[in-house]
This record gives C-alpha cells, sequence and structure tokens, in this order.
C-alpha cells in the first residue's frame, strides 16, 4: 500500500452522487482520512467562492485546489499557493472567438464566477436541471462583460461555457483550440471548459505536493470526467470512478464503485486505509 498523504477529489460525478450529496459512508470516509493525517482537498472545475459547504465545514480540510487548477488557495487564509491565470490580452482573444456561437459563457475571475446579463438567461436552457440551482445562485450578472473583463485582466482563470448541443460545441472547441493557446476540456454533456496553457488539474496538485513537501507518489486523485483526466495521470495513483468516461478509466491506475455506490469511499478504504 502506497503511503498517500494527498487526497485531490473532484467534486461532480465523484464525491457528490446524482443528487449532489456527499453520502454518510463517503463522509465517513473522508473524515477517516483526514484523521489518519492525510491532506484531503476538493479538485474542482468551481472557482473558490463556489467550493461547496460540506467541505468548507469539513475538519481538517485546509485546501481547495479550484478552477480547473488555475488556483490552490489555503482556505483559512485566503492565501494562494498556485495562481495560473490567463495572459490578459490571450483571454480577450478568446472571448471574441468565441461569442458569435450560441452558449451560456462564465468566467471565473480572481475567484467568482461572472456572465453577461443576456448569458444569465440562457444557463435554463443550456444546463442540465441538477446545476441550475447552483449556477444561477453563484453566477453574477455583468452588463458590459467585454469591459469587465478589461478591469480585472490579471485575475481570469477560467472560461466555463453551455451550450445547446454537441456540433455547436464542438464547433466553437475547434475554433477556439485552432487560434488559440488554451486548455481545453470538459466535465459535462455539452460544456467546455479553458484555461491557460498547461493549467490541469494534475499541474496544480503536484504543485501543493511539492509546496508541502511531498512526493508524486504520495499523491492520489479521484475523478470521472476529461477534466480529470490530467490529474489522474499524473498523480502517483489515479482512480477513476465507476460512472467515468471510458479515457479516463483508461487512463487510472485503478477503478471504482461509481459515485452513487460510495467509489471515493472504496478508494480511500483500499488505498489509504487499507481496510
Amino acid at each position: 500500500m502506497q503511503d498517500i498523504r494527498i487526497l485531490g477529489l473532484d467534486l461532480d460525478g465523484t464525491v457528490f452522487d446524482d443528487r449532489k450529496e456527499i453520502t454518510p459512508r463517503t463522509l465517513a470516509a473522508m473524515r477517516a482520512a483526514i484523521d489518519r493525517g492525510v491532506i484531503v482537498l476538493p479538485a474542482t472545475g468551481r472557482p473558490v467562492s463556489g467550493v461547496p459547504e460540506q467541505f468548507l465545514h469539513m475538519q481538517g480540510v485546509r485546501y481547495a485546489l479550484t478552477s480547473n487548477g488555475a488556483t490552490v488557495t489555503e482556505l483559512a487564509t485566503g492565501r494562494r499557493l498556485v495562481e495560473l491565470t490567463f495572459d490578459a490580452e490571450e483571454a480577450m482573444r478568446i472571448y471574441d472567438v468565441l461569442s458569435p456561437f450560441e452558449c451560456a459563457m462564465s468566467i471565473f475571475i480572481d475567484g467568482k464566477t461572472y456572465t453577461s446579463t443576456e448569458n444569465l438567461e440562457r444557463l435554463e436552457k443550456f444546463c442540465p436541471p441538477a446545476l441550475l440551482p447552483y449556477l444561477k445562485e453563484s453566477r453574477m450578472g455583468v452588463d458590459d462583460m467585454h469591459g469587465f473583463m478589461r478591469r480585472h485582466a490579471h485575475g481570469i482563470e477560467k472560461f466555463s461555457i453551455l451550450y445547446a448541443d454537441y456540433a455547436t460545441r464542438d464547433a466553437a472547441r475547434k475554433a477556439v483550440t485552432s487560434c488559440c493557446r488554451v486548455e481545453a476540456t470538459s466535465s459535462l454533456g455539452c460544456n467546455l471548459e479553458l484555461n491557460a496553457p498547461g493549467v490541469t488539474k494534475g499541474q496544480a496538485l503536484l504543485t501543493l505536493a511539492e509546496t508541502l513537501g511531498f512526493s508524486r507518489d504520495q499523491v492520489m486523485a479521484c475523478g470521472d470526467s476529461d477534466n480529470d483526466l490530467a490529474m489522474l495521470r499524473m498523480a502517483g495513483l489515479g482512480v477513476a470512478m465507476g460512472n467515468a468516461e471510458p479515457e479516463v478509466k483508461q487512463a487510472a491506475d485503478a477503478i471504482v464503485a461509481d459515485n452513487n455506490h460510495d467509489g471515493v469511499a472504496e478508494a480511500i478504504d483500499r488505498f489509504i486505509l487499507g481496510l
């Protein structure tokens, strides 16, 4: 059994079941890992302001990896251990390339999420029903998104875009990746997530490990989606959920039960607690 000291956990489709809840068994396993001295942290595409209360109130959770690795924050102090934002001019160019495609675009800036007033109205059309309450609560409407980005040009962490269908998403992805330097991933359905080049959950998790004095072999990660792929490949032990996408499963060192059947608890029991 590996000496795991850091455990990065994706949220949607991994820690959370399909009802967007953490089951009692999974919660107990996470607490047991923390009691063993393991650093357990959310590794999410959400901004730091969107880290769920279940994590914020869990004693022993000290860090949050957010915006697909653009930031790692010490929760008690707000100190950024990792901060990898877009080049300002490149971010503006990306926005201009994507704007002609019908979508609901949100931009993560300095730990919060902003969208145009028009895009706020599109959320219900494009968003999966289970995520709609979170998205509506977390997005702040801006009348002039272009101008707002200009005023906050050095804090742009991530683009998160929802489309009505895969064809539109794929066309937008092709358009932006053909002319802009970006890290393009997807976490659910017809969405597209863009980070600065080289910015992934995996790179941020290893940077945190190095900062805290741990090796790659002491890092474990659990995930299910395209935006978890780099994290599972780069961690010393990458664990795919039973509901993970095929490519994620192929990249993983182990596969556990799905998110509705305590896959995270199974991973902790097997690889950390030795049960």
